[in-house]
């Protein structure tokens, strides 16, 4: 037993702390190692701050642990030991870091993706110039100037010179970013005396004339009863999160401005997380006015220099306000009071990279750090979303009027089967046919949304069924106009082929349903029809898509023909139709979330269509007109839908009804990944507790190869565990983490994400 005790205490002794001193230095992942005490290896947890001894005088520095483990990286007796931990962190830092260990736990990965998710690099960073350019002339010399940019066609010039009449000034980023006005085109103006760029050396306000002088707009009794709602709570010391319900129109912006002020007078600071995609200049222009210099942008444009930047003037007071994606929740604001989740049903709110979080329980945790509130806002709620608040979790506020002008729109369901019946072979139903004639008649706008992109979604031999498959990837080839067969996950190109390669036959050609293909369509029906198209192959460079967007706001294109980006969140006064084809394409996808996302796209398409004083109407092709997702959408019954939804998610074990753990495995050897998916699987079984009742017992399903079972000639296994607790599903993927890590497997990549939004 003396012996036994020794033992035990000496293995207590050669406990490591790999610590991390500077963790906003630009390499955080180079962690020093330290011994651990015997009086902190019982208390001392991944995440902890500390003091250590750093350097050749042994200063004492504070630094964070990162992981604890038995193994001395190197000569242990050159291995300085900790010297105490820190109780009392409440600044930034510490709930950044915090938070960092909040997703290690949540979602998986190490602390050092988890700390390189929260915190921004550092970056040696030059002085930056910030510039905004003002009007130079008078304000009718101005308007004179605009007619005579119109009128020969100098769309840019006209662009700039139009919003200077109205700003009177601009910050300069804005206008060469969301407005998409060149440096020449400012430089040209700056010639003829008709702009002055001016240089600033500190962030003032960029909008001085205009921010925070435009009044505010008077509130519905809805809007005004949900600010005051989320403020009441506030105030009363029981800040909680809530669910926005507003139709589309209904004026969801309005109560975030109006919160965003409510909080900010109050010495607080905001969050407003927008999708990428959504942040148009005309959302970013109304906070400019309402909160100048005091808001600042954050997305993927930013260089890693100027995101540290945005970073550092947050930390220091500088700004009240941040917009932008997910990452925009890690900006390190020490008075957090509101965090505002626009569009809060979007996929892109769920990191594709490990850690794979998720934006809106990751705002909620945050928010629970700063004592702050949480508004998700929707007209299509997650079914998550929407479940909690019918738990009472959430608490709920509706918008039920449309306040942008309008009523929503007239729907009409057309069965494609029918079309062909009545020997209708074109991709345009009689009925979508008619109404774009009228639009283009009447000089209205239309939208056309499909829900893929390329020219062809597969090529196929219709005499033995051979598929064009990508060779390095288990997807199928997808045809272009240019006679090129492209893989869409890998890039890998190859051109056409004449004849199958499977059996010889000619008989081979594409299944011709893409964006491509509608536009030369709509050419072939309608010579004189101005078409823009938006999808993945036209908006490759930066800014792409913001430059069409803007050309169509501007009126210079009939039809708008897209895939799902141009159905977010845009507001275009003269569209008064929307079609959508091929409706029913996303329910194919052998996902549990394919009737949800089917439902929402199809509602936010609709949500285009009669924005302004004109009716609007859609038009949704299918050949499921009968499936419930369709018909709810178009009916606009959000509440009928998801009654329906539950109900399958409930029988079958989905989130939000019970919660799901994906463990995926990547290899290079098929073999080495299927055995080893086998043997993971096997561990997770050891979980399952078989004294519980059935319906409340953890479930394995599979493993089996992911429904893409190669990419780029990585081999992708996946299994899923299923249960009513979500800490269960933690103590699985812990156990699956520590025992991956001790076989030191090589060739090998074991990633896991809870509650998956997509299936392998």
């Amino acid at each position: 037993m003396g012996r036994s005790g020794t033992l035990n205490r000496r293995i207590k002794l050669t406990r490591y702390a790999d610590v991390i001193i500077d963790i906003s230095h630009e390499k955080v992942d180079r962690p020093f190692q330290y011994r651990v005490p015997e009086h902190m290896q019982e208390t001392l947890e991944v995440g902890t701050c500390v003091m250590v001894p750093f350097g050749r005088g042994n200063t004492l520095r504070r630094g964070y642990v990162t992981d604890i483990t038995d193994k001395c990286a190197f000569d242990p007796q050159k291995i300085k030991e900790l010297h105490s931990t820190v109780s009392d962190g409440v600044g930034v830092e510490d709930r950044q870091i915090r938070l960092a260990r909040w997703i290690r736990r949540s979602y998986g990965g190490t602390m050092i993706q988890a700390l390189k998710t929260v915190l921004p690099a550092r970056r040696t960073v030059k002085k930056a110039e910030h510039k905004k350019v003002q009007l130079a002339v008078t304000r009718e010399e101005g308007i004179s100037l605009l007619g005579e940019c119109q009128r020969k066609k100098q769309n840019a010039r006209a662009r700039l010179l139009e919003e200077l009449l109205q700003e009177g000034e601009l910050p300069y980023e804005l206008v060469t970013g969301k407005l998409m006005v060149s440096p020449s085109v400012i430089r040209g103006l700056e010639g003829m005396g008709a702009v002055h760029v001016e240089v600033l050396q500190t962030f003032r306000n960029p909008v001085k004339q205009q921010a925070g002088s435009e009044a505010d707009k008077a509130l519905s009794g809805e809007q005004q009863e949900a600010v005051n709602r989320v403020i009441a709570d506030y105030d009363g010391g029981e800040p909680g999160t809530y669910l926005l319900q507003g139709i589309t129109g209904s004026g969801k912006t309005e109560v975030y401005i109006r919160l965003a002020q409510e909080m900010v007078s109050r010495g607080r600071q905001v969050i407003v997380l927008i999708p990428e995609i959504a942040l148009t200049y005309q959302t970013l222009m109304r906070f400019y006015r309402r909160f100048g210099d005091r808001v600042s942008v954050l997305n993927s444009t930013l260089s890693a220099g100027e995101r540290y930047d945005q970073c550092e003037r947050a930390k220091c007071g500088e700004i009240d306000v941040i917009i932008g994606p997910r990452s925009a929740l890690f900006v390190p604001f020490p008075r957090l009071g509101l965090i505002l989740m626009d569009e809060e049903h979007e996929a892109s709110y769920k990191s594709e990279s490990t850690p794979k979080y998720h934006a809106r329980e990751t705002a909620v945790y945050l928010a629970s750090l700063h004592g702050a509130s949480v508004v998700l806002g929707s007209a299509t709620p997650s079914m998550e979303a929407a479940y909690r608040a019918e738990k009472g979790i959430y608490r709920q506020l509706s918008l039920t009027k449309r306040l942008t002008g309008g009523t929503l729109p007239q729907v009409y369901t057309v069965d494609l089967r029918e079309e062909l019946k009545q020997g209708n072979r074109s991709i345009f139903s009689r009925k979508l046919q008619q109404l774009l004639a009228d639009r283009l008649e009447r000089r209205q706008q239309s939208m056309l949304f499909i829900n893929r992109r390329g020219f062809a979604g597969f090529v196929s031999c219709r005499a033995c069924g051979h598929v064009m498959k990508c060779p390095h990837c288990d997807v199928s080839l997808s045809e272009h106009r240019d006679g090129r067969l492209v893989c869409h996950y890998c890039g890998y190109e190859t051109p056409s082929v004449r004849s199958c390669p499977s059996c010889g036959s000619k008989y081979i050609s594409g299944f011709r349903a893409g964006t491509q293909q509608i536009e030369d369509r709509l050419r072939d029906m309608f010579p004189a029809m101005r078409i823009l198209r938006m999808d993945a192959d036209t908006t490759r460079t930066k800014d792409s898509h913001e430059q069409i967007l803007a050309a169509f706001a501007a009126g210079e294109a009939d039809v708008l023909v897209g895939t799902q980006m141009i159905v977010k969140g845009h507001d275009f006064p003269n569209v008064t139709l929307v079609g959508v084809l091929a409706a029913d394409l996303s329910l194919s996808a052998g996902d549990y979330r394919a009737g949800e996302r089917t439902f929402q796209l199809l509602t936010q398409a609709a949500g285009r269509a009669g924005r302004g004083r004109m009716p609007g109407e859609v038009v949704i092709q299918t050949y499921q007109p009968e499936h419930y997702a369709v018909t709810y959408a178009a009916a606009q019954d959000y509440r009928g839908f998801y009654q329906e939804e539950i109900l399958y998610r409930e029988m079958m074990g989905y989130p939000p009804a019970a919660h799901m753990l994906a463990v995926q495995i990547y290899a290079a050897s098929e073999e080495q990944g299927g055995a080893l998916a086998c043997n993971l699987a096997r561990r997770a079984e050891e979980y399952v507790d078989m004294s519980q009742p059935l319906e409340r017992r953890m479930m394995i399903v599979g493993p089996a190869p992911a429904g893409i079972g190669k990419v780029n000639d990585i081999y992708r296994f996946v299994f899923y565990v299923k249960d009513r607790s979500y800490d269960r599903l933690i103590e699985v993927k812990d156990g699956l983490e520590a025992w991956m890590g001790a076989q030191q497997l090589r060739q090998v990549n074991l990633q896991f994400d809870f509650d998956p939004m997509n299936t392998l």
